[in-house]
């Protein structure tokens, strides 16, 4: 059902049954996004969600029964970039697609600046999605994580709540998990802090939400 929606909606798809077809797949073609149902034979989605993202940005919809917000939560903290349960609307998984592949390819939500930033050492593109450290090396990030931190570059100084941060950055679109952007929230400090214990460029702000304080400025 899901393969006809994705080619009746213009998009190439295709579909396996196990992680093991899965790999196979993806070393006879490139892809853009991947569908993981959480419950397989096997190696399941958690796990296969895990090992993908130790070696791809490769945007991740989990798709499953499981629907409590655990569930969800350990799908977040594993690297996906969004969570959607059954039964669904096909629509709804078409949505949270095409906004996914859109974020991903340059970002047509146009962010508010196009060029380059930089921060404490630090380079971001929302143009070509990256980062880059102060030691030049490229930061590897989800979607819902570059997303969140653009974000925060691109308001520093504010306190935004995490309804800001949902609707800015569509980062917990499955359900109304706010505390996914916790999640996420500490996967980017775990990438840029240098200690995560006592963050120093992401503030939690008590009853608020959260600022981003560096000085950020035009590359």
């Amino acid at each position: 059902m899901v393969i006809e929606m994705l080619r009746e909606n213009g998009l190439e798809a295709v579909s396996v049954g196990s992680a093991a077809h899965m790999d196979a797949a993806m070393k006879k073609q490139s892809f853009d996004l991947v569908v993981l149902d959480a419950m397989l034979p096997g190696e399941d989605g958690f796990s296969i969600c895990r090992r993908l993202r130790a070696s791809s940005t490769i945007p991740i919809v989990m798709l499953t029964a499981l629907g409590d917000e655990i569930n969800r939560i350990v799908g977040i903290e594993l690297g996906a970039d969004d969570y959607v349960t059954k039964p669904f609307h096909p629509r709804e998984l078409m949505a949270r697609i095409k906004g996914l592949l859109r974020r991903a390819s340059y970002g047509a939500d146009q962010p508010l600046h196009q060029t380059p930033m930089r921060f404490a050492g630090w380079q971001i593109d929302p143009i070509l999605r990256q980062l880059v450290n102060p030691e030049g090396a490229h930061v590897s990030m989800t979607t819902a994580e570059f997303d969140i931190l653009l974000a925060f570059c691109q308001n520093p100084g504010r306190v935004m709540t995490r309804e800001q941060l949902l609707r800015l950055t569509h980062a917990g679109l499955a359900g109304p998990v706010e505390r996914s952007i916790d999640v996420h929230i500490s996967r980017v400090r775990q990438k840029i802090e240098q200690n995560v214990r006592e963050p120093s460029f992401i503030k939690t702000v008590r009853l608020g939400g959260y600022m981003f304080t560096p000085k950020v400025e035009a590359c």
